[in-house]
């Protein structure tokens, strides 16, 4: 005797279609897990392209950050030099100014101008007088009250502060546009 004839039709019938349901869900179980892998693959070769794409923008910003960085830091070297040049010409004419209104306090140097020629004495001008001890030759020249050289050399010493401020802030303003 064989086994099919141990087992009725109606059971064999039943066991054929429970065996062939077991094979078709297992074999949609094993199609389901080929595409999740096929998909999970996809999905990782996406995330990887997504991370790498990423990475170069990062890499592209810090690349782009150290150059404004650089060019930063090249201007504030600029400024900073320009600003030394201007510091050390003020200074420089501060010294001159001093220089000159010590030697005008102590008479080792007079101011003068220059008198028209044609100007008649007796009309409240000053005196045509030249220097005591000195032989002058050329135009007639009048020695200024010590007190008025002294507030010249101020309001020149005021005049080249402003422009050697003046020259300061162009050098600024240029080395600023220039950034770009």
């Amino acid at each position: 005797m064989r086994l099919g004839e141990l087992i009725p039709a109606p059971s064999r019938l039943l066991a054929k279609g429970v065996l062939l349901i077991v094979l078709v869900g297992g074999s949609a179980s094993i199609t389901w897990q080929v595409q999740d892998w096929r998909y999970g693959k996809q999905l990782a070769e996406q995330a990887r392209l997504h991370t790498e794409t990423l990475n170069k923008l990062a890499l592209a910003t810090v690349a782009q950050q150290r150059a404004e960085e650089d060019k930063r830091l090249a201007l504030e070297q600029r400024l900073a030099t320009s600003e030394q040049t201007h510091y050390r010409v003020l200074s420089d004419v501060q010294r001159d100014q001093g220089r000159l209104r010590d030697r005008l306090a102590t008479a080792d140097l007079r101011l003068s101008v220059l008198l028209n020629a044609t100007t008649g004495a007796g009309n409240g001008s000053l005196s045509a007088t030249t220097a005591t001890g000195g032989v002058v030759h050329g135009p007639t020249r009048a020695e200024l009250d010590p007190a008025h050289a002294q507030r010249i050399i101020g309001v020149t010493d005021h005049g080249d502060r402003g422009l050697i401020a003046l020259a300061a802030c162009q050098a600024y303003a240029k080395e600023v546009s220039t950034l770009k």
